[in-house]
């Protein structure tokens, strides 16, 4: 299948299908972060559930499209269904509490995928085939490109909906929307299950490409990647986390590649930090946070020049 701008290259294709995956993943970060006020360390808990539901089903399984569809269904409903029960017990809490009793839970299920060894694996995880149809990367590229573009338009009608605004309003002040009357647990816990779900099927995709799986998609550095993939972009406008995905994979293969060639980079990491703190420094908003700021004040600037002219012809 030939792909246009690609060129079928196989790095290339990995890369970009990475870069979709982990924009999923960053998007439905956004949702807590950037749309509700809610910080998590534990998010990697739903991108792992779906990383292991559809490994296991797979392994264990005919490794049909069917077969991989469910995976994923089944995958999302243990995750709307955990989101539901670890919300009515976390979100009562504020700020820091509730990011550290996240961590907890996502760190209970990273040792039971570790002590169950029968069903995980443990620690050293384990391989599974894949439906022949997504075995060619082409086709697996479109379809996570066309996932990521479909949830995109999905994620950005449901904040842009009465339910989206009033998220925003928990965001801004929690107080203030539970006395104008709504009920802000309930709220909560709504986008918690639409940005599990979400990281759910952003799980399933990365072990599907990977054809792998081990304890390390519940580790907190998996929710600091979308955390920082999310704030680099721009919290709260959904584009950022993809442009933020692109950026980060972009820059660890880069700097990883270089590694190889020059001895200058096998510190690679230091370099990339550089890049999160000069990404900070200069875009403090994120990059399509800074890009809107940036426009909303040459907007105003142009509208308080007209008024003053007005006033002046007046």
């Amino acid at each position: 299948m030939v792909i246009p701008f690609v060129y079928e290259s196989r790095s290339t294709l990995i890369l970009l299908t990475q870069i979709f995956i982990f924009a999923i993943f960053a998007m439905s970060y956004d949702i807590l972060l950037g749309y509700t006020g809610i910080v998590s360390f534990g998010h990697a808990m739903f991108f792992g559930i779906g990383a292991y539901t559809t490994g296991i089903l797979l392994q264990r399984q005919e490794p049909t499209m069917g077969i991989f569809i469910l995976s994923i269904i089944v995958g999302i409903i243990i995750s709307v269904i955990v989101s539901y029960i670890v919300g009515l017990m976390t979100l009562r809490l504020k700020s820091h509490f509730y990011a550290m009793l996240t961590l907890a839970f996502a760190s209970l299920f990273q040792v039971a995928s570790e002590k169950w060894r029968s069903l995980t694996s443990g620690n050293d995880g384990f391989t599974f085939r894949i439906p022949e149809i997504l075995i060619d990367r082409s086709t697996f590229y479109l379809i996570c490109l066309i996932l990521m573009v479909i949830l995109y338009f999905m994620l950005q009608r449901f904040t842009q909906s009465p339910m989206g605004s009033v998220l925003i309003a928990i965001r801004e002040n929690e107080q203030r929307a539970e006395s104008l009357g709504y009920k802000v647990l309930h709220y909560k816990i709504i986008a918690s299950i639409i940005a599990g779900a979400t990281a759910c099927l952003a799980g399933s995709l990365y072990a599907a490409s990977l054809r792998f799986v081990n304890t390390s998609v519940f580790t907190m550095d998996t929710t600091l990647d979308a955390l920082l993939m999310t704030i680099i972009g721009g919290v709260g406008t959904l584009l950022g986390p993809v442009i933020g995905a692109g950026l980060i994979e972009f820059a660890h293969h880069w700097l990883s590649g270089l590694a190889e060639k020059y001895p200058l980079f096998e510190r690679w990491i230091i370099f990339f930090g550089i890049i999160y703190i000069l990404a900070v420094m200069f875009f403090p908003k994120g990059i399509v946070g800074s890009i809107q700021g940036w426009k909303a004040g040459k907007k105003l600037k142009k509208a308080v020049k007209v008024k003053h002219e007005k006033k002046i012809a007046g």
